[in-house]
């Protein structure tokens, strides 16, 4: 009797400890929809039952005009996707909401093939009652087979409706549905916003897409892993390519959870498993790990960073910084001062625009220079897109513009509660109008006051602006510098809205780390591209100043030309001459332009070389672009290469150095691997991003691309792989195949390779990579003549002397036809390019 006792007690203890557990650690949702959309019967997907769209009693699917396309075949992903709901008129379903507050509303698209539409080529738009979700997807053009979206919206009323639109009198589908509650503490309705640091509220307001949950230095875990059915992806393929890691991983039940942080938080596993500071191999070992994530530069995205020290065997030794782009987000982070123990997780949530104009966020961990130990350790990663002002996740259309007659009923009594109030506010208006009329005379009669970027005149770019005499065309006056006439125009802000018709839309050409570019036509007829701060951008006073300052001394042919500039009514605008071509990289992948030849190519390269060639050797002191990419070199209506945007230039060494010391930037992809590990800045940096300019222009693809396998993801590895195969024709452009000399495609892919060096010491000069490629380019014109070469060097063009070449010296004498200084001379410059380059046949003493 005292055994079965005990053994009662045992029960008993075990009963108590499994409630203790289910109710503090697994979340039950109220709600909980798992829909199969246009099943015949129930789907067992990841562990969980989906029931049929027409069998489910708390759902309302309203519509006239549905029909069901199924599939049996085995290269369906899985169950989930093999049917689909079809629509051919608007559609909708209704939810039942039992506990308001922020839900999951899960969506699974598969374009099944059937006999009656081409799924694959249909418009998606789905949007809820107050956000827009998706609007006009389409698989025509996506890489995946499938697609899974997952949404975080606060639902405010007792029922949620989601509504599906096709467009263009073609038909929309969905695969399955889940509307799932959401424990109220996993989103906080404030983050931490950064540049400027400061906290960010009204998040519960808002709504989110997930973009990237990453389980750092562990495998991929599905719904089933988790509590509330996530799915967390690897994070390997996401790593800078040159950032070395270690794996550290513990058993997940060595994980201690605490109130604040639970499994609800994240799952043991993600906990249980980091990245930390491998071995780099390279002297200063103070680098960072980098996690590289593509986005929608067009949003803010809400940012999630997981922590566990599971490396450390004892409190207080490991101490580290988080960076969220360039920004500092967490320093000296010790993880056992703020857990009070080892193995505690630990979360931090953040708020940040996008990087420059690529469309890249990066998340970085490294050492913090006053730790006894050089280390640093994540664990996880979310990444969620945040919904802007017209409450969409995607595009800038409410949904008040997308569902026609959207809120009428609901806005009825709010209209005409409205045009009463309207009434008295008229009168109102009128009163404040006049006041304004009043203030506005006599602040024009007064200095106007300086803005959070603060006016020119305090960086020294010039002490006094003032303004000239007004035009007799205009009475708008334009602002010059007397004293430094050299900056450039200064616009006033009138001016610029009337040559871009007040930033009108039809004239963006496009969007960048500092800001909107449009389309401009000045009073006198002038074509301009008018680029205007963002005030809330990470690239803002500093890089508007750099700008002015750079493009101010230079000018080359092969360099864009600074018009001017606005600095008033707190913008900061920059007016650049119009390039008619646009990007270089909008002419080799992303639209639909017809490809360029591999003339025109090699003549575009040898345009942008030159430019750089210029800022490397053209000035007393040389000039480091710094952001060297297919989007910064511009075409004009000839097809002429200009440079463009050097808002991250630095000055060059003094020729005591043989480097630069600062923070790394740049965009990824074109990073210089030995400036990103030592930073140490040179002119071979800038050869490194050319280099991979140069394989942009042979492979036409971007130079990351996440959604490739990961030995294809950076095309500088990959290329260099098929270079050194002697095997480039293999993943060039297929519209060039056929149509290069293979003497020139084999100059073209030694010189890439070259500035492609891992060490900066083996990179060519920009002199040296202009020669070679102005030589690949007389062997793609003169084909017919040459001759095959009897070894590694460079052949010989008949008619054209051999000349033997001296060192080259990094003076501008040659370049400039014997003149010293800064002044361009582009004749000079063309004819001594044609007279040098008869010694690119021998080309010893390099």
């Amino acid at each position: 009797m005292v055994l079965s006792g005990k053994l009662v007690n045992s029960v008993l203890l075990l009963l108590l400890f499994l409630c203790y557990y289910t109710s503090s650690a697994l979340f039950v949702p109220p709600d909980n929809y798992l829909i199969a959309c246009g099943s015949s019967q129930n789907v067992t997907f990841q562990g969980r039952t989906f029931v049929s769209d027409s069998e489910h009693s708390s759902l309302a699917l309203k519509t006239g005009n549905s029909s069901v396309a199924r599939s049996n075949s085995t290269n369906v992903p899985s169950s989930i996707y093999r049917s689909a709901r079809v629509f051919s008129g608007l559609a909708s379903y209704k939810f039942k909401i039992n506990e308001e507050g922020r839900h999951w509303i899960r969506l699974y698209f598969y374009p099944v093939r059937n006999s009656s539409w081409n799924l694959s080529s249909v418009p998606i738009t789905v949007v809820t009652d107050e956000f827009v979700l998706l609007n006009n997807f389409s698989f025509k053009g996506y890489n995946g087979s499938y697609l899974f979206k997952e949404y975080a919206v606060n639902v405010t009323s007792d029922v949620l409706t989601l509504t599906l639109i096709p467009s263009n009198n073609s038909v929309v589908f969905v695969n399955a549905i889940e509307v799932v509650s959401i424990p109220d503490t996993l989103i906080p309705d404030q983050a931490l916003a950064l540049n400027p640091s400061a906290p960010f509220s009204g998040l519960s307001q808002l709504a989110f897409e997930t973009v990237y949950r990453l389980n750092t230095g562990g495998p991929f875990l599905t719904g089933q892993n988790d509590t509330l059915a996530r799915t967390w992806e690897n994070d390997s393929k996401y790593l800078h390519v040159n950032s070395s890691v270690l794996v550290v991983t513990v058993n997940p039940s060595s994980i201690k959870y605490t109130s604040s942080v639970t499994a609800e938080t994240a799952p043991n596993m993600v906990y249980a498993t980091a990245d930390t500071m491998g071995d780099p191999s390279v002297p200063n070992a103070n680098f960072n790990v980098t996690w590289v994530l593509p986005v929608d530069p067009n949003f803010r995205y809400f940012v999630r960073v997981h922590f566990c020290d599971i490396v450390s065997q004892s409190l207080n030794t490991l101490v580290f910084n988080l960076y969220v782009n360039d920004d500092l987000a967490l320093g000296s982070v010790d993880l056992s001062t703020l857990t009070n123990g080892l193995k505690v997780p630990y979360y931090k949530d953040f708020i940040s625009n996008v990087s420059g104009d690529s469309g890249i966020l990066t998340v970085s961990v490294g050492p913090d220079s006053q730790a006894d130990i050089t280390n640093a350790t994540m664990n996880g990663l979310e990444v969620l897109k945040i919904s802007n002002d017209a409450k969409s996740l995607s595009g800038d259309s409410s949904v008040k513009s997308l569902v026609p007659g959207s809120g009428s009923d609901k806005n009825k009594k709010a209209i005409i509660f409205g045009s009463v109030v309207g009434a008295i506010a008229a009168v109102l208006c009128i009163g404040l109008c006049y006041y304004c009329c009043l203030a506005a005379r006599k602040s024009s009669k007064t200095p106007q006051e300086g803005h959070p970027w603060l006016p020119l005149p305090l960086y020294g770019l010039s002490q006094t602006l003032t303004k000239s005499t007004a035009s007799h065309k205009s009475a708008t006056a334009s602002c010059i510098s007397l004293a430094s006439s050299h900056l450039g125009r200064c616009f006033m802000f009138q001016e610029i809205l009337d040559a871009t018709n007040k930033f009108d839309e039809s004239s963006l050409l496009g969007v960048g780390g500092f800001g909107r570019v449009y389309k401009g036509t000045l009073d006198d007829g002038t074509k301009v591209a008018v680029k205007r701060g963002n005030p809330r951008s990470e690239q803002g006073l500093a890089e508007f100043r750099t700008e002015i300052e750079m493009l101010s001394k230079l000018r080359h042919r092969h360099l864009v030309s600074l018009i001017g500039y606005c600095d008033e009514r707190s913008e900061m605008i920059l007016v650049y001459e119009y390039m008619a071509n646009g990007p270089l990289r909008s002419h080799l992948y992303g639209t639909d332009l017809p490809p360029l030849s591999w003339k025109q190519r090699l003549e575009i390269c040898i345009g942008a070389a030159r430019g750089l060639h210029y800022l490397h050797t053209g000035a007393a002191q040389s000039i480091i672009h710094r952001d060297v990419k297919t989007t910064n070199i511009l075409l004009d209506e000839n097809f002429v290469a200009k440079v463009a945007d050097f808002g991250l230039s630095k000055t060059g060494p003094s020729l005591d150095q043989t480097h630069v010391s600062t923070a790394v930037k740049g965009s990824f992809g074109y990073l210089d691997p030995e400036y990103f590990r030592r930073q140490q800045l040179t002119e071979k940096s800038d050869v490194y991003s050319f280099g991979v300019v140069l394989m942009e222009v042979l492979c036409c693809r971007p130079a990351l691309n996440p959604v490739l396998p990961r030995e294809q993801v950076n095309i500088a590895e990959w290329a260099m792989t098929w270079q050194k195969k002697g095997m480039l024709e293999q993943i060039m452009d297929s519209n060039l195949v056929g149509k290069v000399n293979q003497g020139s495609l084999k100059k073209f892919g030694e010189t890439a390779e070259k500035c492609l060096s891992e060490h900066g010491v083996d990179r060519p000069s920009m002199g040296d990579v202009l020669w070679n490629l102005e030589y690949a380019l007389q062997l793609e014109e003169t084909s017919s003549a040459l001759m095959e070469p009897e070894d590694n060097s460079t052949n010989h063009i008949p008619g054209i002397p051999l000349t033997p070449l001296e060192p080259f010296d990094n003076s501008m004498s040659i370049i400039n036809g014997g003149h010293s200084g800064t002044e361009e001379d582009d004749d000079g410059e063309d004819a001594a390019t044609s007279a040098v380059f008869s010694q690119l046949v021998n080309p010893r003493g390099r």
